[in-house]
C-alpha cells in the first residue's frame, strides 16, 4: 500500500487534543513510522453526526509518497480476512499493490483510489502485467468523494487526522465491514485486534516495524428492546443497551414468569461483531448464554440454559 497525502494541522493544540504529534515534533500517540495513503483533498469541516472530536484538522497539504513493504500488504489482507464474496477499496492506493495482491492471491475484486494520476496509470499497468486488470480497478479521485457502500473491506494507510475525518463514514458502512489501518488508529474507536510485525523494507521510521489495526463496523444496537420468549406463556425478554462503538452495556430482565434456571435479570458487558453479539446472562461457566443478531430493525435472540434447547425471542424496539 503506497501513500501520498495531504495534511495541514490547525495548530499544535488541536493536534495534541486528538492524541497526535504536533507538526514538526516527533513522538506522541501517533508518532508514525510512515506517512499514509494518498488521494486526499479537503476533509469535511465537521461531522454532522458529531462523531469527530473537537480539534480535528483539515487535510490540505501534500506529504510525500511512501511505499509499504509487500510483507505488510500481505499481513493487512490476512488481518482483514479477505476471501470469496468480498469487495475491497484501498483509500490512497499508490502503486496499487494492495488491490493487485487481493485480486491475484485471493480473487477479490477491488478499487484503488489515488489522487496522483501518474500512480493510477502505473497501477493499471501493473494490474495488467499481473493479469488481474478485470478485478483490480483504479481511479484518480479524492477519497472523500468515493462511495464506500459497495465494499466489505477498507484498507488505509493514512495519518490520524485523516482517519478521524473518515471515521463517521466508516461507521455508516454495513455492519460487518472490516477496516484495516497501517500504523494509525481511530482514537477512541478502539480496534478489535492489533498486531506489530517486522518491516525491514519500510522506507521511513527508526524501528522498521509496522503496527496494524483491524475494526469490524458494528450494528446500532443501542436502545430499548422487548419480545416474548418462544415456548413460554408469560415470559418477555427486555433489553436496555448502551453502546460506544462495538462496546455494549446491556441491562436485561424477564418480565412475567422467568423460566426455571433463567435469572430474572442482570447487567453485563459485551462486544458487537458486526450485527452479532454473544453474552452470558450471569456469572460462572454454567451461566445462561444468549446470541443476538440485529436484522431489519429487529433483534433475533437465542437463549440457552440448563442444557435444554435454545429458546428464541424476536425483539422490537420500544
Amino acid at each position: 500500500m503506497n501513500r501520498r497525502r495531504r495534511l495541514a494541522l490547525l495548530g499544535a493544540a488541536g493536534a495534541l487534543a486528538t492524541g497526535c504529534a504536533a507538526p514538526g515534533r516527533p513522538g506522541g500517540a501517533g508518532s508514525p513510522d510512515a506517512a499514509g495513503s494518498a488521494g486526499i483533498a479537503a476533509a469535511p469541516a465537521s461531522a454532522a453526526d458529531g462523531a469527530l472530536p473537537v480539534g480535528i484538522p483539515r487535510v490540505t497539504e501534500e506529504v510525500p509518497y511512501v511505499q509499504t513493504p509487500q510483507s505488510v500488504v500481505d499481513a493487512m489482507l490476512a488481518l482483514a480476512g479477505v476471501g470469496p464474496g468480498d469487495r475491497l477499496v484501498d483509500l490512497g492506493s499508490g502503486d496499487g499493490r494492495v488491490v493487485i495482491t487481493a485480486a491475484s492471491r485471493h480473487g477479490v475484486p477491488g478499487l484503488g483510489v489515488e489522487l496522483d494520476e501518474r500512480l493510477v496509470a502505473l497501477s493499471r499497468q501493473l494490474a495488467e502485467q499481473a493479469g488481474v486488470q478485470a478485478l483490480a480497478r483504479f481511479v484518480a479521485q479524492d477519497l472523500f468523494d468515493t462511495d464506500l457502500a459497495p465494499y466489505s473491506v477498507v484498507t488505509l494507510y493514512l495519518l490520524p487526522e485523516v482517519n478521524l475525518a473518515l471515521r463517521p463514514r466508516l461507521l455508516r458502512m454495513a455492519p460487518g465491514t472490516r477496516v484495516v489501518s497501517h500504523d494509525w488508529d481511530m482514537a477512541d474507536w478502539l480496534p478489535d485486534r492489533s498486531l506489530t510485525l517486522p518491516a525491514p523494507g519500510k522506507p521511513v521510521g527508526l524501528r522498521r516495524e509496522s503496527r496494524l489495526h483491524r475494526w469490524v463496523v458494528p450494528a446500532a444496537f443501542e436502545g430499548a428492546w422487548r419480545g416474548r420468549l418462544a415456548g413460554e406463556r408469560d415470559a418477555t425478554l427486555v433489553l436496555s443497551i448502551q453502546q460506544r462503538f462495538q462496546r455494549l452495556e446491556i441491562e436485561w430482565r424477564i418480565d412475567g414468569a422467568a423460566p426455571v434456571g433463567l435469572p430474572a435479570g442482570g447487567r453485563t458487558q459485551a462486544r458487537a461483531e458486526g450485527d452479532r453479539v454473544s453474552l452470558r446472562l450471569g456469572a460462572g461457566a454454567g451461566a445462561p448464554v444468549a446470541g443476538l443478531r440485529l436484522r431489519q430493525g429487529r433483534i433475533e435472540a437465542d437463549l440457552s440454559w440448563g442444557g435444554g434447547p435454545p429458546r428464541a425471542a424476536l425483539l422490537q424496539a420500544v
